[in-house]
């Protein structure tokens, strides 16, 4: 799921003005394979991890060729690619984060969510568990490593400010995506940008138990960090892809929530020779991220519009976006 940097316009803009052929190019990849079930290309986040595991399940377990859907599920060369490729409708649906959606709205670009896959934060911020740091507001005069990206200044600001501290004390340091060693070596005193469900087992693996502070504990909405998005086009003139495709994955989540252990051994036969997974933290990672999947009484995926609203409004406030965006255009339910 690594992650999400909101830079997304430029390129995105040349892609979307040479979508012409790219469309024609859509409809030839979507038109049927042999065996009768219509062809959908899916792109992954990140390299195959244990939050997509109910997509190899619905892979395995035949729910898409039950649907009459043959998914190519591709993993990305870049994070940025996904989102890029949906908007010029060269794939048909990708997994991208909502604040990322959000922001490619507030410039105009075609993008809708249509699926709530991890309801809440896996972002959170990070600190040394025998360390000083409490809260946010003890943030004054540390220094908070980060992957600069602007979402994660705006959710230290929100924090901070929310838990009574001066926002201004912090000193927030560009680190990349070395975030594992900044921590271990002590570079930094806390970190933002890592996940519950990865960078905080990796540390604690090796030896550097972290606590945790949720971001929508202390101001910042209660996002959906992950969530499946298509162009605007390919919602209008397929939705019974989706609805199909989402009925699917319905069944594959029921599977993994009610056989973990199996749902996670079909991920596992699908990783990723170049990032090989460890299956203790993968088993670890599942047992975070099930409780945080699960809409209770609605159906997988349910997506709330105050929940759009609010995030819509947060990144308003925080400049994330220069122009109000209309939260209810900016995700569908199926």
């Amino acid at each position: 799921m690594k992650k999400r940097t909101l830079i997304l316009i430029s390129l995105l803009l040349l892609l979307v003005s040479a979508c012409g052929k790219n469309n024609e190019e859509a409809s030839e990849k979507t038109a049927g394979s042999k065996e009768g079930l219509q062809k959908v290309s899916l792109m992954l986040d990140w390299y195959p991890n244990a939050v997509h595991s109910f997509l190899f399940v619905a892979e395995e377990k035949g729910y898409f060729k039950e649907q009459g859907l043959d998914v190519d599920i591709q993993m990305p060369a870049d994070t940025n690619d996904p989102l890029k490729l949906v908007a010029a409708n060269q794939i048909d649906m990708a997994l991208s984060y909502q604040p990322q959606v959000l922001v490619a709205r507030g410039e105009d670009i075609p993008v809708k969510s249509f699926g709530a896959i991890v309801r809440h934060p896996l972002n959170h911020l990070m600190v040394p568990e025998d360390g000083p740091i409490q809260s946010p507001k003890d943030l004054e005069d540390k220094t908070i490593g980060y992957p600069s990206i602007p979402l994660d200044e705006a959710i230290i600001q929100t924090m901070v400010t929310n838990d009574g501290g001066d926002a201004k004390k912090v000193k927030m340091v560009d680190i990349g995506w070395d975030l594992i060693p900044a921590m271990a070596t002590k570079k930094t005193d806390a970190l933002i940008g890592g996940y519950i469900n990865h960078e905080k087992l990796l540390l604690e693996k090796e030896g550097h138990p972290m606590r945790t502070l949720n971001p929508a504990d202390f101001g910042v909405p209660d996002y959906y960090e992950l969530v499946l998005v298509a162009s605007e086009k390919g919602l209008t003139e397929k939705p019974e892809v989706f609805e199909k495709f989402m009925v699917a994955i319905t069944k594959g989540q029921k599977f993994v929530a009610d056989h973990p252990e199996e749902g996670l051994s079909m991920l596992m036969e699908h990783q990723d020779k170049t990032s090989p997974l460890e299956n203790d933290i993968e088993t670890k990672s599942l047992q975070v991220l099930l409780p945080l999947m699960d809409a209770k009484d609605e159906p997988f995926g349910y997506q709330d519009p105050e929940t759009w609203e609010k995030v819509a409004q947060w990144l308003k406030d925080n400049k994330i976006i220069k122009q109000q965006v209309k939260a209810e255009e900016s995700f569908i339910n199926f």
